[in-house]
C-alpha cells in the first residue's frame, strides 16, 4: 500500500480505537445510535477511500491488509467496525468492476476528496436472504433509470452518502440475472419501514427502508453481479467480517488475560484456577486467527495474479470462504463465552471493567449475517461435485 506504510495506519486506528471509538461504544450500543463520532475519526484519516487506486487518490490497499484494520476496531466497537466494513465491501464492487467507467473513475476520486459512506442494498422484501435472487429491475430510459426496491434492511441506510443496490438487469430479465447500480445522494430518497431494535450490533442502524431513485445510466456498474458476487462480494464479505469478529473475539480474551493476571497478583506464586480455562480459550482463539490470516494471504495473492479472478470462482474457493465465516461465526460465540466464565459475575454486570455483554451480543448476531444454515446448504451442493476436498 502507498503513504503511511501499514504498521503505522494500524498504530493510528489503534489510537482512534482507544481515544474516540473504544469511550463512545457503550452509549452506541445502549441508545442504538449510529457511531458518529468514530466514523468522523476514520474519515478524517482518508480511511474510507483505502480501496481506491493510487494514481485515484486512494491508498490502493489489499483485502489483507483491510482486513486487519476491521480486526483493530472490531477490539473496541463492533458496530463501527461492521459500518467499516461494510462500506469496503461496496466500494470493492466499484473499484473493482468499475474502473471501465470513466463516470466512476471521477466518482472515487471524488470519494477519497469527501469520504463518502456507501451502503448495501441488497435484501428485499419477498427474497429472503438470497442475495443472487432480486425481484426489483432497473429500467432504463434514454440517458436516465428508474429503480425501487423496497428493502427489508439497510443498515446505516439513513446515515450513507451512497448506495449500491442489486437489481434484475431490466423488467423481463430473470430473477438471478442481476447488476450493481451506484445511487448517489441525491439521486433516491428511503422511507423507513420498521424499526432497528436489537440484541446486539445496535449501532449498525438497520431497519428496512422503500427506496425510490432516478439516475443517469453511467450509475449502473459495467458487468454481471453474479461475477462481481463470486469474485468480490462474497470474499470482501466473509474476509472483512472474519476480520472484525477476530477483533471482538481478542477482547474478549485481552479481557479475560487481564482478570487472571489481577488475581494472580494477589496470590503470588499461585496459579490462579480460571488460568487453565483461559489457556483454552486462548488456543480457539489462536486457530481463529490462523484461519482468518491463511484465507487473507490466499485472496490477496489471488488478486495480484493474473489468473486471481478466473480462481475466485472457483467451487474450492467458494467452499474455503464459506467455511471461513461458518467457523469464525460459530467460533467467536464459544471464545466470547468462555471468557465470561473466566471473569464470571464481572464479565456478567454491565459496569464493570470486564464486562463482556456487548460483545457476547454482538457475537451472536455473525451466525445470522446470511445464515449459516443457508451456508451449508450451498456447501453441501458444492461438496456433491467438488471432489479436491
Amino acid at each position: 500500500m502507498g503513504m503511511m506504510e501499514l504498521p503505522d495506519l494500524l498504530e493510528r486506528v489503534r489510537q482512534i480505537g482507544e481515544e474516540i471509538i473504544g469511550p463512545n461504544a457503550a452509549d452506541v450500543d445502549g441508545q442504538g445510535r449510529f457511531p458518529t463520532e468514530g466514523i468522523e475519526a476514520l474519515k478524517k484519516e482518508k480511511l474510507l477511500s483505502a480501496l481506491v487506486p493510487v494514481d485515484l487518490g486512494g491508498m490502493e490497499m489489499t483485502i489483507d491488509d483491510l482486513t486487519k484494520i476491521c480486526t483493530v476496531l472490531g477490539k473496541y466497537c463492533s458496530s463501527t467496525a461492521m459500518i467499516f466494513a461494510m462500506h469496503h465491501i461496496q466500494l470493492a464492487c466499484v473499484v473493482r468492476h468499475g474502473l471501465s467507467s470513466p463516470m466512476l473513475r471521477t466518482y472515487l476520486a471524488e470519494l477519497v476528496e469527501k469520504q463518502f459512506l456507501i451502503a448495501s442494498v441488497t435484501s428485499e422484501v419477498g427474497i429472503g436472504g438470497d442475495t443472487r435472487s432480486s425481484l426489483c429491475a432497473v429500467e432504463v430510459d434514454g440517458p436516465r433509470f428508474v429503480l425501487n426496491k423496497d428493502s427489508t434492511a439497510i443498515s446505516y441506510g439513513a446515515h450513507a452518502d451512497d448506495l449500491v443496490v442489486t437489481c434484475r438487469r431490466n423488467k423481463d430479465a430473470a430473477s438471478s440475472d442481476q447488476v450493481m447500480v451506484l445511487l448517489k445522494k441525491g439521486d433516491y430518497t428511503l422511507e423507513q419501514v420498521g424499526s432497528w431494535d436489537t440484541l446486539g450490533m445496535r449501532g449498525t442502524c438497520s431497519p428496512g427502508f422503500k427506496l425510490r431513485s432516478t439516475g443517469p445510466v453511467e450509475q449502473i456498474i459495467p458487468g454481471a453481479y453474479g461475477d462481481a458476487s463470486s469474485q468480490t462480494m462474497v470474499p470482501f464479505s466473509h474476509m472483512l467480517w472474519g476480520g472484525l469478529w477476530l477483533g471482538i473475539s481478542s477482547a474478549a480474551v485481552n479481557k479475560a488475560a487481564a482478570f487472571v493476571r489481577k488475581a494472580a497478583r494477589r496470590t503470588p506464586g499461585q496459579v490462579p484456577p480460571m488460568a487453565l480455562r483461559l489457556a483454552e480459550v486462548s488456543n480457539k482463539l489462536q486457530s481463529m486467527r490462523a484461519n482468518v490470516n491463511d484465507m487473507a494471504n490466499e485472496c490477496a495473492a489471488l488478486q495480484r495474479s493474473p489468473d486471481g479472478n478466473e480462481a475466485m470462482l472457483s467451487m474450492g474457493f467458494a467452499l474455503r470462504m464459506n467455511n471461513l465465516k461458518i467457523y469464525c461465526s460459530s467460533i467467536m460465540v464459544e471464545i466470547v463465552h468462555d471468557s465470561m466464565l473466566v471473569c464470571g459475575i464481572l464479565a456478567y454486570k454491565n459496569d464493570s471493567e470486564y464486562s463482556l455483554g456487548r460483545q457476547l451480543r454482538d457475537a451472536h448476531s455473525a451466525a445470522l449475517m446470511v445464515a449459516n444454515d443457508r451456508i451449508y446448504a450451498k456447501n453441501a451442493s458444492l461438496l456433491l461435485v467438488h471432489k479436491d476436498v
